[in-house]
């Protein structure tokens, strides 16, 4: 009797699993707007976060990316020069808020992006990271190029 129950259970498996990525567990771009922080500004569009998502990535094969709150403000301090992208979704916000003045007094490109948990994964993290900081490097170089050029244009909150 076994045998059967396991036949149809593995036989009821393969759809319920093709139903769920038809479904897409995913959040839209949308929905990951609505989670995030009234102080997120500037906020990346969807194409640019997908363009910081994938030089996060480049970056982080290389080795190349200072990854946390208290490492990215080390750095930050000590006049490490790159890109900062922190997460829109972080709570409590008084982990991060220090951040983006410290950007502005070093004259850093900063950009906030709807998920934490997208900004960790793109890292190479099974974990949520709050803020990347995303070094210059010649293997990635025109990509990175193209995004402080982007997140650069972006409006500074008053």
């Amino acid at each position: 009797m076994t045998k059967t129950k396991k036949e149809k259970v593995s036989a009821e498996e393969p759809e319920v699993a093709v139903a769920a990525v038809a479904e897409g567990n995913e959040k839209s771009y949308h929905e990951l707007i609505a989670n995030v922080n009234p102080i997120a500004q500037p906020l990346a569009s969807r194409k640019l976060s997908k363009k910081l998502y994938k030089c996060v990535k480049k970056a982080s094969k290389v080795k190349n990316i200072r990854r946390g709150v208290k490492e990215v403000q080390k750095f930050i301090n000590k006049g490490e020069k790159g890109i900062v992208v922190m997460a829109g979704d972080t709570l409590p916000i008084d982990v991060y808020c220090h951040l983006p003045v410290m950007c502005e007094d070093r004259s850093l490109p900063y950009a906030y992006i709807p998920s934490k948990g997208d900004l960790g994964a793109s890292a190479g993290s099974k974990r949520p990271t709050c803020v990347i900081l995303i070094k210059p490097h010649e293997d990635y170089q025109e990509a990175y190029d193209e995004c402080v050029l982007e997140v650069s244009g972006l409006p500074k909150p008053l």
